[in-house]
């Protein structure tokens, strides 16, 4: 097991290598900050499945049971986020200003003097979202788990014959996410006598880009993010900055929104990249975290989620994709044929796997989110911490039980789900002609094109 853990360590040519003095690896005995479980889609995978942080390729199959020992998987669709990446150049800008301000502050605390004497300011520009050598470890780890969980789909035969597919958005953190996830296959299995292709496919894996709608009237629409400047403006907001200023002994007018946000960001980029519990974590306590985790939950809830029905229908070609992979596996299955493609692994980003997520039902609350709010937010189902990991990953498995009986298991971050409204005994693994049924209306209709033209012909309204 460490020969084969060893593999892992190897840092790709793709990745920009961490310039900090500071870098280290993951040790059994770190230690974690306080607020780690508030990160949104800037958190660690492992805080979402804690076990792994055990055992990094642990998996328990026993969760996977099909209701009959007949049930067989047939097909599995992966769509899957990409791994840990440093910040944006946007972000790593405003970084780069709070750093000054820190410098510049008249604070004692040992963290504040660490962070004055001994923080380098390490993040570049050139950075710019691009994979780290974690986030090549989280895509190599997921397909290992993966082919653990799912034997006879990902397997050395599948993928020599050609039966797996790999699918990708064209930005470098999704193609370096998809080959680190086939590095972790084929070093799995030795595999050194030939390469797997994978395919570029923008309109599957960045739709939000290409549906203008979405993009004219939520994406650059700033009156379509209303809720979340008022948020930012607000009460909550307002003392954790104020709270901020304090720690630091910095006046208040210094500690704008976005300073927060990058102190918050740079306690969350070291902990994910670096494993390590950095001093800037000091800078909040838990109620604050709360409030920020609240605050980007409100921008992808806006953005991406429930706030405007584009932001949903703009994968309507991706929802339609799925169903098609899976049809074609159910028509081969009942025809006798082997199944021609048995995986499918889709590799993009959080704003793939949110709008689909949100179409198919998952994770709505009987009550809108918005900026005045929060305090009856506590138990909200739309948590993007839990949901929206780096690694994220939604599984669509297929399962022939025998006798024509083909049933569909939804699985969340390697966690079985349920589907939105199908909620009698088998709902865990229904039927998928249930499933077909249950999501009809969007299967008749919910045409990319259609839905993302910016002005309809009378005729189609």
């Amino acid at each position: 097991m460490l020969a084969f853990l060893s593999k892992f360590s190897v840092l790709y040519f793709f990745i920009i290598p961490c310039c900090s003095p500071q870098y280290v690896n993951l040790v059994d005995d770190l230690k974690m900050p306080a607020i780690a479980k508030y990160f949104s889609t800037k958190g660690r995978y492992e805080e979402v499945n804690p076990y792994l942080k055990e055992d990094i390729l642990a998996v328990n199959r026993s969760m996977l049971q099909a209701l009959s020992a007949q049930c067989q998987e047939i097909h599995v669709t992966a769509i899957i986020r990409h791994g840990t990446r440093y910040p944006t150049a946007k972000i790593i800008q405003l970084m780069q200003q709070l750093h000054i301000v820190v410098r510049n502050a008249s604070g004692v605390e040992s963290w504040l003097r660490e962070i004055q004497t001994q923080w380098t300011m390490w993040y570049t520009e050139d950075m710019d979202g691009r994979l780290v050598q974690k986030g090549v470890n989280d895509l190599k780890h997921l397909a290992v788990r993966l082919s653990k969980l799912f034997p006879s789909l990902i397997s050395e035969e599948k993928l020599r014959g050609g039966f797996i597919k790999f699918i990708t958005s064209s930005k470098h953190r999704c193609v370096n996410s998809t080959l680190s996830f086939k590095a972790g296959l084929t070093e799995l299995w030795a595999i050194k006598d030939k390469e797997f292709n994978h395919s570029v496919n923008d309109d599957l894996m960045r739709f939000f880009d290409k549906c203008t709608k979405f993009v004219q009237e939520v994406d650059n629409n700033p009156s379509a993010v209303v809720e979340i400047n008022n948020f930012t403006k607000g009460p909550e907001m307002k003392k954790v900055q104020e709270k901020i200023a304090e720690r630091l002994r910095v006046p208040s007018t210094l500690i704008s929104h976005d300073m927060a946000e990058a102190a918050f960001y740079l306690c969350a980029y070291e902990f994910a990249i670096k494993a390590v519990n950095s001093p800037w974590c000091q800078l909040f306590d838990e109620d604050d975290a709360k409030v920020m985790e609240y605050e980007s939950d409100l921008r992808e809830f806006w953005k991406r989620g429930y706030g405007y029905e584009i932001n949903s229908k703009s994968s309507c070609i991706l929802f339609h994709d799925v169903f098609r992979r899976l049809n074609k596996a159910a028509s081969d299955n009942k025809s006798g044929q082997q199944v021609t493609e048995a995986v499918t692994v889709q590799i993009g980003h959080a704003d793939t796997l949110l709008p689909l997520l949100t179409l198919l039902g998952f994770f709505k609350d009987s009550e809108a989110l918005t900026s005045t709010n929060y305090a009856t937010q506590t138990h909200r189902s739309f948590r993007t911490s839990h949901m929206l990991p780096y690694a994220a990953n939604l599984l669509l498995v297929l399962y022939d039980c025998g006798g024509g009986d083909l049933r569909l298991q939804p699985l969340l971050n390697e966690k079985p789900v349920t589907f939105p409204g199908l909620t009698d005994q088998k709902a865990s693994m229904p039927l998928y002609q249930d499933v077909r049924e249950h999501y009809g209306e969007l299967l008749r209709g919910c045409d990319f094109e259609n839905e993302c033209q910016l002005f309809k012909h009378p005729a189609e309204m």
